[in-house]
Protein backbone atom coordinates (compact mmCIF):
# COMPACT_ATOMS: atom_id res chain seq x y z
CA UNK A 1 0.00 0.00 0.00
CA UNK A 2 1.15 3.52 -0.77
CA UNK A 3 1.36 6.27 1.81
CA UNK A 4 -0.67 9.48 1.90
CA UNK A 5 0.39 13.06 1.20
CA UNK A 6 -1.05 15.39 3.85
CA UNK A 7 -1.36 19.08 2.94
CA UNK A 8 -1.03 20.81 6.30
CA UNK A 9 -2.06 24.45 6.68
CA UNK A 10 0.14 26.36 9.12
CA UNK A 11 -0.35 29.78 10.79
CA UNK A 12 0.13 32.95 8.74
CA UNK A 13 1.19 34.84 11.85
CA UNK A 14 -0.52 33.86 15.07
CA UNK A 15 0.71 30.45 16.27
CA UNK A 16 -2.58 29.88 18.11
CA UNK A 17 -4.19 29.31 14.72
CA UNK A 18 -2.40 25.95 14.36
CA UNK A 19 -5.08 23.24 14.50
CA UNK A 20 -4.78 20.20 16.81
CA UNK A 21 -5.29 17.93 13.78
CA UNK A 22 -2.31 19.43 11.96
CA UNK A 23 -0.12 19.16 15.08
CA UNK A 24 -1.04 15.48 15.52
CA UNK A 25 -0.48 14.74 11.83
CA UNK A 26 2.94 16.41 11.77
CA UNK A 27 3.95 14.27 14.74
CA UNK A 28 2.68 11.04 13.17
CA UNK A 29 3.92 11.21 9.56
CA UNK A 30 7.27 9.76 8.50
CA UNK A 31 8.55 12.94 6.85
CA UNK A 32 7.69 16.64 6.58
CA UNK A 33 8.41 18.39 3.29
CA UNK A 34 8.87 22.09 4.05
CA UNK A 35 9.30 25.10 1.76
CA UNK A 36 12.03 26.48 4.03
CA UNK A 37 13.29 24.12 6.72
CA UNK A 38 14.96 27.00 8.58
CA UNK A 39 11.61 28.71 8.93
CA UNK A 40 9.58 25.57 9.68
CA UNK A 41 11.97 24.31 12.38
CA UNK A 42 10.86 27.18 14.62
CA UNK A 43 7.24 26.09 14.23
CA UNK A 44 8.06 22.45 14.90
CA UNK A 45 10.13 23.33 17.97
CA UNK A 46 7.29 25.45 19.36
CA UNK A 47 4.90 22.49 19.18
CA UNK A 48 7.57 19.93 20.16
CA UNK A 49 7.35 18.07 16.85
CA UNK A 50 10.40 15.83 16.23
CA UNK A 51 9.54 14.48 12.77
CA UNK A 52 12.43 14.74 10.26
CA UNK A 53 12.18 17.38 7.54
CA UNK A 54 13.26 17.70 3.94
CA UNK A 55 13.17 20.80 1.73
CA UNK A 56 10.61 21.17 -1.06
CA UNK A 57 10.57 24.55 -2.80
CA UNK A 58 10.25 26.37 -6.13
CA UNK A 59 13.73 25.42 -7.33
CA UNK A 60 13.53 21.66 -6.71
CA UNK A 61 9.76 21.16 -7.09
CA UNK A 62 9.94 18.60 -9.91
CA UNK A 63 12.99 16.51 -9.01
CA UNK A 64 12.21 16.51 -5.29
CA UNK A 65 8.57 15.59 -6.02
CA UNK A 66 9.84 12.42 -7.70
CA UNK A 67 11.80 11.53 -4.55
CA UNK A 68 8.80 12.23 -2.30
CA UNK A 69 6.58 10.10 -4.52
CA UNK A 70 9.17 7.33 -4.15
CA UNK A 71 8.75 7.47 -0.36
CA UNK A 72 4.96 7.49 -0.70
CA UNK A 73 5.11 4.39 -2.94
CA UNK A 74 7.11 2.67 -0.18
CA UNK A 75 4.17 3.24 2.14
CA UNK A 76 5.55 6.24 4.00
CA UNK A 77 3.27 9.16 4.91
CA UNK A 78 4.49 12.66 4.07
CA UNK A 79 3.19 16.04 5.26
CA UNK A 80 3.66 19.11 3.10
CA UNK A 81 3.92 22.55 4.71
CA UNK A 82 4.59 25.96 3.24
CA UNK A 83 6.22 28.91 5.02
CA UNK A 84 2.78 30.15 6.08
CA UNK A 85 -0.77 29.25 5.17
CA UNK A 86 -2.16 26.49 2.96
CA UNK A 87 0.20 24.45 0.74
CA UNK A 88 -0.41 24.51 -3.04
CA UNK A 89 -1.97 28.01 -2.93
CA UNK A 90 0.47 30.26 -4.84
CA UNK A 91 3.00 27.60 -3.86
CA UNK A 92 5.09 24.85 -5.56
CA UNK A 93 3.02 22.27 -3.70
CA UNK A 94 0.57 22.31 -6.61
CA UNK A 95 3.17 20.44 -8.70
CA UNK A 96 3.57 17.69 -6.10
CA UNK A 97 -0.19 17.29 -5.69
CA UNK A 98 -0.67 17.00 -9.46
CA UNK A 99 2.06 14.36 -9.76
CA UNK A 100 0.65 12.37 -6.83
CA UNK A 101 -2.86 12.31 -8.25
CA UNK A 102 -1.53 11.30 -11.66
CA UNK A 103 0.25 8.34 -10.00
CA UNK A 104 -2.82 7.32 -8.00
CA UNK A 105 -1.31 8.33 -4.63
CA UNK A 106 -3.76 9.49 -1.96
CA UNK A 107 -3.73 13.19 -1.11
CA UNK A 108 -5.72 14.85 1.65
CA UNK A 109 -5.87 18.46 2.84
CA UNK A 110 -6.02 19.55 6.47
CA UNK A 111 -7.74 22.94 6.36
CA UNK A 112 -6.51 25.97 8.22
CA UNK A 113 -5.11 29.43 7.56
CA UNK A 114 -5.03 30.97 4.10
CA UNK A 115 -4.01 34.62 3.70
CA UNK A 116 -6.15 35.29 0.62
CA UNK A 117 -9.37 34.11 2.29
CA UNK A 118 -8.56 35.90 5.54
CA UNK A 119 -8.02 39.17 3.64
CA UNK A 120 -11.14 38.70 1.53
CA UNK A 121 -13.35 38.35 4.60
CA UNK A 122 -11.84 41.53 6.07
CA UNK A 123 -11.98 43.59 2.87
CA UNK A 124 -15.56 44.86 2.99
CA UNK A 125 -15.83 44.01 -0.72
CA UNK A 126 -18.02 41.39 -2.35
CA UNK A 127 -17.15 37.85 -1.23
CA UNK A 128 -19.79 36.03 -3.30
CA UNK A 129 -17.62 35.84 -6.43
CA UNK A 130 -13.87 36.30 -6.40
CA UNK A 131 -10.71 35.29 -8.27
CA UNK A 132 -7.22 34.76 -6.91
CA UNK A 133 -4.25 35.96 -8.99
CA UNK A 134 -1.51 35.50 -6.39
CA UNK A 135 1.69 37.34 -7.29
CA UNK A 136 1.67 39.08 -10.66
CA UNK A 137 4.22 37.66 -13.14
CA UNK A 138 7.77 39.02 -12.96
CA UNK A 139 8.01 39.16 -16.76
CA UNK A 140 6.85 42.62 -17.89
CA UNK A 141 5.01 41.45 -21.00
CA UNK A 142 3.22 38.65 -19.16
CA UNK A 143 2.30 41.01 -16.32
CA UNK A 144 0.78 43.51 -18.78
CA UNK A 145 -1.24 40.68 -20.30
CA UNK A 146 -2.61 39.61 -16.89
CA UNK A 147 -3.47 43.18 -15.84
CA UNK A 148 -5.19 43.76 -19.19
CA UNK A 149 -7.31 40.66 -18.56
CA UNK A 150 -8.37 42.17 -15.23
CA UNK A 151 -10.06 45.06 -17.05
CA UNK A 152 -13.03 42.79 -17.78
CA UNK A 153 -12.93 40.80 -14.54
CA UNK A 154 -16.18 41.47 -12.67
CA UNK A 155 -15.32 39.32 -9.66
CA UNK A 156 -13.42 40.64 -6.64
CA UNK A 157 -9.69 40.23 -7.35
CA UNK A 158 -7.14 39.06 -4.76
CA UNK A 159 -3.41 39.67 -5.27
CA UNK A 160 -0.28 39.10 -3.22
CA UNK A 161 2.53 41.67 -3.28
CA UNK A 162 5.90 42.24 -1.66
CA UNK A 163 6.56 45.66 -0.04
CA UNK A 164 9.31 46.68 -2.49
CA UNK A 165 6.96 46.14 -5.47
CA UNK A 166 3.78 47.58 -3.96
CA UNK A 167 4.02 51.17 -5.25
CA UNK A 168 4.74 50.09 -8.80
CA UNK A 169 1.93 47.52 -8.78
CA UNK A 170 -0.61 50.04 -7.50
CA UNK A 171 0.41 52.51 -10.22
CA UNK A 172 0.21 49.84 -12.95
CA UNK A 173 -3.24 48.75 -11.78
CA UNK A 174 -4.50 52.35 -11.70
CA UNK A 175 -3.08 53.13 -15.13
CA UNK A 176 -4.69 50.06 -16.70
CA UNK A 177 -7.97 49.78 -14.78
CA UNK A 178 -8.78 53.30 -13.65
CA UNK A 179 -10.17 54.00 -10.21
CA UNK A 180 -11.23 50.98 -8.16
CA UNK A 181 -11.95 50.35 -4.51
CA UNK A 182 -9.22 48.32 -2.88
CA UNK A 183 -8.41 47.01 0.60
CA UNK A 184 -4.76 46.47 1.53
CA UNK A 185 -4.10 43.93 4.28
CA UNK A 186 -0.81 43.26 6.07
CA UNK A 187 0.43 41.53 9.23
CA UNK A 188 -2.73 39.39 9.17
CA UNK A 189 -3.53 37.61 12.48
CA UNK A 190 -0.58 39.38 14.15
CA UNK A 191 -0.52 42.06 16.83
CA UNK A 192 -0.19 44.93 14.34
CA UNK A 193 -2.66 43.61 11.77
CA UNK A 194 -3.60 46.39 9.34
CA UNK A 195 -6.67 46.53 7.10
CA UNK A 196 -6.71 49.64 4.90
CA UNK A 197 -9.86 50.13 2.78
CA UNK A 198 -9.30 52.86 0.19
CA UNK A 199 -9.10 53.34 -3.58
CA UNK A 200 -6.22 52.77 -5.99
CA UNK A 201 -5.66 56.51 -6.20
CA UNK A 202 -5.87 56.85 -2.42
CA UNK A 203 -3.42 53.98 -1.90
CA UNK A 204 -0.92 55.51 -4.35
CA UNK A 205 -1.09 58.85 -2.53
CA UNK A 206 -0.74 57.18 0.89
CA UNK A 207 2.36 55.19 -0.05
CA UNK A 208 4.04 58.23 -1.53
CA UNK A 209 4.22 59.47 2.07
CA UNK A 210 4.50 56.11 3.89
CA UNK A 211 6.97 53.34 3.07
CA UNK A 212 5.33 49.92 2.59
CA UNK A 213 6.28 47.33 5.19
CA UNK A 214 5.50 43.61 5.33
CA UNK A 215 3.84 41.28 2.83
CA UNK A 216 0.55 42.56 1.40
CA UNK A 217 -2.71 41.01 0.30
CA UNK A 218 -4.60 43.32 -2.07
CA UNK A 219 -8.35 42.85 -2.43
CA UNK A 220 -9.74 44.90 -5.31
CA UNK A 221 -13.30 45.31 -6.56
CA UNK A 222 -14.11 43.89 -9.97
CA UNK A 223 -15.18 45.80 -13.05
CA UNK A 224 -18.72 47.18 -13.20
CA UNK A 225 -20.88 45.05 -15.50
CA UNK A 226 -23.05 47.94 -16.66
CA UNK A 227 -20.03 50.05 -17.54
CA UNK A 228 -18.48 47.15 -19.47
CA UNK A 229 -21.70 46.59 -21.40
CA UNK A 230 -21.96 50.29 -22.21
CA UNK A 231 -18.36 50.36 -23.45
CA UNK A 232 -19.01 47.33 -25.64
CA UNK A 233 -22.14 48.90 -27.11
CA UNK A 234 -20.24 52.11 -27.88
CA UNK A 235 -17.52 50.07 -29.60
CA UNK A 236 -19.98 48.16 -31.76
CA UNK A 237 -21.91 51.28 -32.69
CA UNK A 238 -18.74 52.65 -34.26
CA UNK A 239 -19.32 50.01 -36.94
CA UNK A 240 -22.07 50.28 -39.52
CA UNK A 241 -24.83 47.67 -39.29
CA UNK A 242 -23.50 46.10 -42.48
CA UNK A 243 -19.95 45.84 -41.01
CA UNK A 244 -21.32 44.45 -37.77
CA UNK A 245 -23.38 41.81 -39.59
CA UNK A 246 -20.39 40.86 -41.75
CA UNK A 247 -18.26 40.37 -38.62
CA UNK A 248 -20.49 37.47 -37.51
CA UNK A 249 -21.40 36.13 -40.94
CA UNK A 250 -17.70 35.78 -41.75
CA UNK A 251 -17.48 33.46 -38.72
CA UNK A 252 -20.02 31.12 -40.35
CA UNK A 253 -23.22 32.36 -38.68
CA UNK A 254 -26.38 32.45 -40.76
CA UNK A 255 -28.12 35.80 -41.21
CA UNK A 256 -30.72 35.21 -38.50
CA UNK A 257 -28.14 34.19 -35.90
CA UNK A 258 -25.88 37.13 -36.84
CA UNK A 259 -28.80 39.53 -36.52
CA UNK A 260 -29.51 38.21 -33.01
CA UNK A 261 -25.87 38.77 -31.96
CA UNK A 262 -25.79 42.27 -33.47
CA UNK A 263 -28.95 43.22 -31.58
CA UNK A 264 -27.48 41.94 -28.32
CA UNK A 265 -24.17 43.76 -28.87
CA UNK A 266 -25.84 47.07 -29.62
CA UNK A 267 -28.49 46.80 -26.91
CA UNK A 268 -31.38 47.06 -29.36
CA UNK A 269 -34.17 44.76 -30.55
CA UNK A 270 -33.82 42.41 -33.51
CA UNK A 271 -36.63 44.34 -35.21
CA UNK A 272 -34.50 47.53 -35.12
CA UNK A 273 -31.56 45.67 -36.65
CA UNK A 274 -33.84 44.14 -39.31
CA UNK A 275 -35.34 47.51 -40.19
CA UNK A 276 -31.90 49.14 -40.28
CA UNK A 277 -30.51 46.49 -42.62
CA UNK A 278 -33.49 46.73 -44.97
CA UNK A 279 -32.92 50.48 -45.32
CA UNK A 280 -29.41 49.87 -46.65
Amino acid sequence: MTGTLFLCATPIGNLKDMTPRVIDTLKEVDMIAAEDTRNSIRLLNYFEIKTPMTSYHEYNKVEKAKQIIGWLREGKNVALVTDAGTPAISDPGEVLVGMCLKDGIAVTSLPGCCACITALTLSGLSTRRFCFEGFLPADKKEKRYVITELKRETRTVILYEAPHHLKRTLSELYEALGERRITLCRELTKKFETVFPTTLEGAIAYYEENEPKGEYVLVMEGADRKALKHDEQVKWKELSLEEHMSFYENQGMDRKEAMKKVASDRGVSRREVYQGINKL
